[in-house]
């Protein structure tokens, strides 16, 4: 459990330092029984919150960077060489920023919504396994454990819009709440399927099952990796970014229609940490994408095992948050009738679907001719690719889709 993950850690960190492979250690028991059990969850909680928070201002510079590359302009180059020292002097303003609150608001509301929305966004990195041996809990039910502690993020929006006394922010809230209660319904379904298939509740089993590779140690064995896993990994993935509020699903934050959404009577440092909140629950449902469908620690080849398992976690997750930057400043916002239908009518029966395609490819495992798997993967295909078809035209209805023409500007 919680000592696990130190023994761990600190396995880890002593093997850097000493050069040794083979080398061993434990700090616990340098401290007397009664407080082993508070020092180990202090040293639990320390590195975890040390490296998502450096995470999310190394984040915050990426996607100014890249956004800049993309849209043709420099981004951050003043602080600091290439601008990387601008997270520094946004924190900075942000804790020297004074705040602000409404005459008319529940003070008392208004000042408990920021930490209510980040608190479990933290807790849901204690069940993330971050490489061998180096998960913070290690609990059967960790997968529960963490939809339980996202699923409160809702009453955090709803009390910053309710507490605010201001039509925009009560309006944004809501809009927020329809839009996370839409997807957080086939992102739940697309991870129901790997629960199917691994047969367990536990992220750490989860990653276990994904272990080994195929055809001579070029091919990992991923969930990704099958028809089934796939199609539940870009639906988790979409539905990450709506969950997220992250384009083109940021439309609580429509700034044309309702300001900043539920955000609008908040400034100084609760602004700054619903801003952490929303990078750290990215950086979670990333590192669930991770474990349910990219083989968690895993190496992407058998010759690469050498390399230390958290660097492959931490490369997958970066992977994926360096991805949701470039669909941010790439795929334009949609409107909230579009959003909300393209939930209910296609995003939902697409994760109901691909269940039936996991059990599908879990009952055909016992097909031994040659070329089962070859079949095996035309079957799950086959049975993903037509209702996607048949879906998506019922979703566009008549519409014709027209190719739009870009112009720089001179």
């Amino acid at each position: 459990m919680i000592g696990d993950f130190i023994k761990g850690l600190f396995l880890m960190l002593w093997r850097v330092v000493s050069d040794q492979p083979d080398a061993k250690a434990d700090l616990l028991p340098v401290f007397a029984p009664p407080l082993q059990p508070v020092i180990s969850a202090v040293l639990t909680v320390s590195p975890i919150l040390i490296v998502f928070a450096s995470l999310f201002a190394l984040t915050t510079w990426i996607e100014r960077k890249g956004l800049g590359r993309i849209q043709n302009r420099l981004g951050p180059n003043r602080v600091g060489p290439c601008g990387l020292f601008q997270p520094v002097a946004d924190g900075l303003k942000m804790l020297t920023k004074e705040d602000i609150v409404p005459r008319s608001a529940d003070k008392l509301i208004h000042f408990l919504a920021p930490i209510v929305l980040a608190v479990p966004t933290m807790l849901a990195f204690a069940v993330l396994p971050y490489g061998r041996n180096l998960v913070p809990i290690d609990i059967d039910a960790g997968i529960l454990f963490f939809f339980a502690v996202g699923a409160s993020t809702e009453l955090a929006i709803f009390m910053a819009g309710w507490s605010s006394r201001n039509k925009y922010s009560l309006l944004g809230a809501m809009r927020a709440i329809a839009q996370m209660i839409s997807y957080e319904i086939p992102l739940i379904i697309s991870s129901v399927a790997v629960i199917m298939i691994a047969g367990s509740l536990s992220p750490v089993q989860i990653v276990e099952q994904q272990s080994g590779y195929l055809f001579g140690g070029l091919v990992p064995h991923w969930f990704v990796l099958t028809p089934w896993g796939l199609a539940g990994f870009v639906i988790f993935l979409i539905a990450s970014l709506a969950e997220s509020n992250r384009s083109p699903f940021d439309i609580p934050e429509a700034e044309s229609e309702l300001i900043a959404g539920h955000l609008t009577e908040y400034s100084g440092f609760k602004y700054a940490l619903f801003f952490m909140a929303e990078y750290f629950g990215m950086f979670a449902v990333s590192g669930l994408a991770v474990t349910l469908f990219l083989g968690g620690w895993h190496a992407p080849f058998e010759f690469l095992d050498f390399v230390p398992s958290y660097i492959w976690f931490f490369s997958k997750l970066m992977a994926l948050v360096v991805l949701f930057i470039w669909i941010r400043g790439t795929v334009p916002r949609l409107r909230v009738d579009q959003l909300l239908n393209f939930a209910w009518k296609f995003m939902l029966p697409m994760s109901l679907l691909n269940l039936v395609v996991a059990a599908v490819w879990h009952f055909t495992a016992v097909w031994n001719f040659p070329g089962a798997i070859l079949g095996r993967w035309l079957l799950g295909a086959v049975m993903i690719a037509v209702p996607y078809v048949v879906l998506g035209r019922a979703l566009t209805g008549s519409k014709k889709v027209t190719l739009r023409t870009y112009r720089f500007a001179n």
